[in-house]
């Protein structure tokens, strides 16, 4: 045990946690500026083309992260803490890029509120997930550990009015949306984003438990 405490620690870990949830908020802003901007078919194209950058860097830090695990004797964090919470994120930044894609496959052609109103949900949480990421290397601190896992409870929080969006916005669709190709374009849009809310308070969730272990 004590030989063990002795052995360097791999510090990286922390650094590419950070990079690939700065990866995570680029590609948030970018769909955020596509949904904004979804009038406009050359702005369009290259917000489109910034999510898909930006989830392409957060899959080589994943890809990074994973190397990593196999490769350092001593880490951080638990491996599989590290492995899970990495993943994790890198499904935030995958949803953020398959909702755009999606909007594009499906040829939609206008922006609802409800799309507004989730996107906007969905970055807040991206954002309060690179606030939460950023302080990991510092959970030992109990001020730091606490203040991580009060923007966790954020997260939860902005999860929730996601959930209560997503359900008002359900329930419209299949009141009052007569044509049953958009209902079907819009009601995956809908899911997609408010999956990506999902997602964020998953990483919340991982990143509570690695401070009540690690603090």
């Amino acid at each position: 045990m004590l030989f063990s405490k002795l052995l360097p620690k791999e510090g990286n870990f922390f650094e590419l946690f950070n990079q690939h949830a700065d990866c995570i908020v680029e590609a948030a802003q970018a769909f955020d500026s596509l949904v904004t901007h979804y009038g406009d078919p050359l702005l369009r194209e290259k917000y489109n083309s910034e999510v898909d950058q930006a989830e392409r860097a957060a899959d080589r830090v994943t890809h990074e992260v994973n190397r990593l695990i196999h490769t350092t004797f001593i880490t951080p964090i638990d491996r599989e803490q590290i492995h899970a919470l990495i993943n994790i994120m890198d499904d935030v930044a995958d949803l953020l890029q398959d909702s755009a894609e999606t909007m594009a496959l499906y040829d939609v052609h206008h922006m609802t509120d409800e799309i507004r109103r989730l996107t906007d949900l969905s970055v807040k949480c991206c954002e309060r997930v690179q606030a939460a990421v950023r302080l990991l290397a510092r959970i030992g601190e109990p001020a730091v550990a606490d203040a991580t896992l009060k923007i966790c409870e954020e997260i939860d929080e902005l999860e929730a009015d996601a959930d209560r969006v997503m359900r008002s916005a359900m329930s419209w669709l299949f009141r009052h949306e007569p044509d049953v190709r958009e209902l079907i374009k819009l009601r995956a849009i809908y899911e997609l984003l408010e999956l990506i809310t999902d997602r964020c308070e998953d990483v919340a969730n991982q990143i509570e438990g690695i401070v009540l272990e690690n603090s």
